[in-house]
C-alpha cells in the first residue's frame, strides 16, 4: 500500500463519482444501497447550523482528501470535522504512524498535505457534497451538512499569514480564483443535456442546473481547536479568545482526558483491563487541570454569549501514553478507541456536572456503534469518529451508527441530560465493550494447514462440527435473502432451529472479526434465517426425490444424532426408522435442557420437518434392542445414535434424597414435577448444565 496521498482534480472527481455510479450504482466502492438516507424531520443544531445527522468523521485520516469526505457523507456523516492544520505544513511523517490492531495508537498529527492542498481539497469536497445532496437527498432548507474546522496548535503559528489566509478562505472563498473555477467546471457539465440524459438526471434537470449559482462561498462558521498536549492555560484561553473575538467563530476547544488526574486515570484503565499501557505522571503534571478548566471555560463561555456566538468543548484529545509496544516511531504515542470512552465520557460528566448540562460537547472518545446511542441519548452531539472508521467496514461503521440513532427519543434535546450521562459515565467502567477481555488477543488461525490452491477458508467453518456455510449464508442474510440463506443452512444443518438456540458455537469464537473486533453473533444469524425464511422455503421445498428407493436403515435414538441422521439418509433416499426408547424425539434437548433455553415448538419443529422427508419414529422401544433383532427385521444398516446422557458424577458424603444429579433433576423439572427443593440450593459447577440447574432451582416453588 502507497502511503503518499495523491489528491484527485476536481473536473475527475466529478467523472469518476458520475463513471461509477452509472456503470456500478456505487460511488468510491460505497454500493448505492448502502448511501444513508437521513430520517425527514429528525435533525440536530450544532451553534445555529442545520445538520441533518449528528455523526461524522472526526478530524484525522478520514479527512484528509476530498473522496474521504465524500465517502463519509454518502455513508450518514453529516458533520464533517476537517482534518487538523498548522503553520508547519512540510513535516516528514515517519511511518507506520497508526496502529489501530485494538484500542488505537497514533504518534501523527495534522494533515499531510500543505495548507494550500488541505483547502484545495476541503474545497473540492464541499462543491462535492452539494452536488450529491442535490442529486440523492434535495432539500428545500438548505444544506444539510456541516463543514468544522480544525486548526491547531498555538496562537503564533495560528496568525502566521498562511494560516490566516487558510482560515480566511475557509471563512469566505468569495475571492478565491478556484472557488471560481470549480464552480465553472461543474456548471460547465450540469449544462450539459446530453450529459444528464446519459446520467439519467433529466427529472432534475431544473435544480441542478441552478445549483452551481447557489453554493455558499463560505465553507465553516465553527472551528474546533487543537492543541499540544501540555499546552499552557493561558495559550489555550488566547487561542479561543482570539477565534471568538477577532474570527467571529464558533468555537470548540478540544480538552485532554488527563482533566481526571493521573490516579483517576491509571485507575479507570486498570480496571477495564488496560493496565499494559503505560503513563507518565509528569505528562499529567504539564496538562491543564479541572480547577483551571472550570474558571477558563467558565470566562469563555461569558464572552461568547457577549459575543451571540457559541462555545463549547470537543471531548476528548487523545491520550499521551509511553511508546511501549514497539510498533510506531518515537518515544510516545497517543491512545484513542474503546479504551478512551470510559475516560472521554468520564471528562463530559464531570464537566457537565459543574456547568448543570449548559455547556455544549462535540464528542469522539471511543465513540462506535456500540456505545454512540447511549452517548447521543444524554444530548450530546455532534459525535465524530476516526477509530472505528479504521476497522474493516469503515465508513458504513457511520450508516451503522445512524441506524441506532434513528430510534432514539432525544433528538429534541437541547441540554445535557446530567442524570443520564453520570449513570453512562458510571456503567462505562463495567461495559462489557471497554472491557480489554472483550476482544480476545490471541489470533484467529485454522490448525490444519491451508492447500497450495484455494486456500482461503474461514476460521469458523473449520472450527464448526458440521462444517456450516456460514460466510456464505450471512452474505445472503445481508441481501435480504431468506430463504436461500436457509436452504444453505439446510444443506449441512438438519435442525436449526435447535442449533439456532443451544449450539456451542464454536463458530463465534473463532470469528475473524475478533481480530479487529468482537465476533459477529453467527447463532442469532441462523434463527433469523430459519424465522424470516420458513414460510418461502417450504413453499418451494418438495420431498426428496427417489425417497425410499435405497437400503432400509434403522437409527437407534432420536436425539439430535439421530434426527440429523434420519434427515440426511431420506434425503439421500434411504427409507429410515428412528427407534427411541421416550415417549418423544428430541433426547436430552427435549427432555433435560429446560425451557427457558429453548421453546418447546422450536424442538418440535425441527422433528416434523424430519418426519416430512418420511422418517418414521418408534417411541418406547425396549433398552435392550439390539442390532441383530433389527437387522432381522429387514434394516440392512443400523446407525447407534444414543448419546451420553450419563452424569459425571461427584462424590459426597452422606449422599441422600437431598442431593441430586443433574440430569434426573432437570428432567423432573422438564416433566413439571413438583420438587421440594428446600430454602437454599447449592450447585457444583459452573458449565452449562450447572448454569441451567441453577436457573431451574430459582424457578422452584420456595428456593
Amino acid at each position: 500500500m502507497g502511503d503518499i496521498m495523491r489528491p484527485i482534480p476536481f473536473e475527475e472527481l466529478l467523472t469518476r463519482i458520475f463513471d461509477e455510479y452509472q456503470q456500478q450504482r456505487s460511488i468510491f466502492g460505497i454500493p448505492e444501497q448502502q448511501f444513508y438516507s437521513p430520517v425527514k424531520g429528525k435533525t440536530v443544531s450544532v451553534f445555529g447550523e442545520t445538520c441533518a445527522t449528528p455523526v461524522g468523521p472526526a478530524a484525522g485520516p478520514h479527512t484528509q482528501l476530498a473522496q474521504n469526505i465524500v465517502t463519509s457523507w454518502l455513508t450518514g456523516g453529516r458533520f464533517i470535522e476537517l482534518k487538523t492544520v498548522q503553520i508547519l505544513d512540510r513535516l516528514e511523517l515517519e511511518k507506520p504512524c497508526i496502529d489501530a490492531e485494538d484500542e488505537c495508537f497514533n504518534t501523527e498529527w495534522s494533515t499531510e498535505f500543505t495548507l494550500l492542498k488541505a483547502w484545495d481539497e476541503y474545497l473540492k469536497a464541499w462543491f462535492a457534497l452539494h452536488l450529491l445532496e442535490a442529486m440523492f437527498q434535495p432539500s428545500d432548507s438548505g444544506k444539510s451538512f456541516i463543514f468544522n474546522m480544525s486548526v491547531g496548535y498555538n496562537l503564533e503559528g495560528i496568525k502566521q499569514p498562511p494560516m490566516q489566509q487558510f482560515i480566511d478562505n475557509m471563512m469566505d472563498a468569495s475571492d478565491h480564483p478556484k472557488f471560481a473555477q470549480y464552480r465553472d467546471t461543474l456548471n460547465k457539465l450540469l449544462q450539459d443535456d446530453a450529459f444528464l440524459a446519459r446520467h439519467g438526471l433529466q427529472e432534475k434537470r431544473e435544480s441542478l442546473q441552478a445549483l452551481p449559482a447557489r453554493i455558499p462561498t463560505s465553507m465553516v462558521q465553527g472551528v474546533t481547536l487543537s492543541t499540544m498536549h501540555g499546552c499552557p492555560p493561558h495559550e489555550i484561553e488566547a487561542i479561543c479568545r482570539y477565534m471568538l473575538e477577532e474570527k467571529g467563530l464558533n468555537t470548540f476547544v478540544k480538552l485532554n482526558p488527563t482533566l481526571l488526574g493521573y490516579a483517576r486515570v491509571r485507575e479507570i484503565l486498570d480496571v477495564c483491563g488496560f493496565g499494559y499501557i503505560g503513563l507518565k505522571e509528569e505528562s499529567f503534571d504539564h496538562d491543564l487541570k479541572l480547577t483551571q478548566a472550570l474558571e477558563m471555560l467558565e470566562r469563555l463561555m461569558a464572552l461568547a454569549k457577549e459575543k451571540s456566538l457559541g462555545f463549547g468543548v470537543k471531548l476528548t484529545n487523545t491520550l499521551g501514553t509511553i511508546n511501549n509496544k514497539g510498533a510506531l516511531p518515537g518515544e510516545e504515542m497517543y491512545m484513542s478507541g474503546r479504551a478512551l470512552f470510559p475516560l472521554s465520557i468520564n471528562v463530559a460528566a464531570v464537566l457537565s456536572r459543574a456547568f448543570d448540562g449548559k455547556l455544549p460537547i462535540s464528542y469522539s472518545g471511543g465513540a462506535s456503534q456500540l456505545t454512540i446511542r447511549d452517548i447521543f441519548d444524554t444530548g450530546i452531539r455532534p459525535i465524530t469518529m476516526a477509530t472505528d472508521l479504521l476497522k474493516p467496514g469503515g465508513y458504513l461503521r457511520l450508516s451503522a451508527c445512524m441506524r441506532e440513532l434513528e430510534g432514539s427519543d432525544a433528538w429534541g434535546l437541547d441540554h445535557v441530560d446530567v442524570e443520564r450521562l453520570n449513570r453512562l459515565a458510571a456503567d462505562a467502567l463495567t461495559m462489557e465493550y471497554t472491557q480489554k477481555h472483550w476482544k480476545p488477543e490471541e489470533r484467529i488461525e485454522v490448525a490444519e494447514d491451508l492447500p497450495l490452491t484455494d486456500c482461503y477458508v474461514a476460521p469458523c467453518v473449520t472450527a464448526c462440527a458440521i462444517k456450516q456455510d456460514i460466510p456464505e449464508y450471512i452474505r445472503l442474510l445481508g441481501e435480504h435473502r431468506y430463504a436461500d440463506a436457509l436452504e444453505l443452512i439446510y444443506q449441512r444443518n438438519a435442525l436449526p432451529a435447535i442449533t439456532g438456540h443451544i449450539c456451542d458455537h464454536q463458530c463465534q469464537y473463532n470469528c475473524t472479526r475478533l481480530d479487529y473486533d468482537s465476533a459477529l453473533n453467527i447463532r442469532e444469524l441462523k434463527k433469523v434465517a430459519l424465522e424470516k425464511g420458513w414460510d418461502e422455503y417450504k413453499q418451494r421445498w418438495h420431498k426428496p426425490a427417489g425417497s425410499g428407493s435405497r437400503h432400509p436403515v434403522a437409527v437407534i435414538g432420536a436425539g439430535p444424532a439421530g434426527l440429523a441422521a434420519g434427515y440426511f439418509l431420506a434425503r439421500a433416499g434411504h427409507p429410515v426408522t428412528l427407534f427411541e426408547r421416550e415417549a418423544n424425539a428430541g433426547g436430552v434437548v427435549k427432555n433435560i435442557i429446560p425451557q427457558f433455553r429453548i421453546p418447546a415448538e422450536l424442538i418440535q419443529h425441527d422433528i416434523d420437518f424430519v418426519a416430512a422427508h418420511g422418517v418414521k419414529f418408534e417411541y418406547g422401544c425396549s433398552p435392550d434392542l439390539t442390532v441383530e433383532q433389527l437387522k432381522n427385521q429387514g434394516f440392512h444398516y443400523v446407525l447407534i445414535a444414543t448419546g451420553t446422557d450419563k452424569n459425571s458424577g461427584v462424590k459426597l458424603a452422606g449422599d441422600n434424597q437431598n442431593v441430586w444429579k443433574s440430569l434426573p433433576f432437570l428432567r423432573e423439572y422438564n416433566k413439571g414435577t413438583a420438587l421440594k427443593l428446600g430454602k437454599h440450593v447449592v450447585v457444583v459447577g459452573a458449565g452449562n448444565t450447572a448454569m441451567d440447574c441453577a436457573r431451574a432451582a430459582l424457578r422452584v416453588p420456595g428456593v
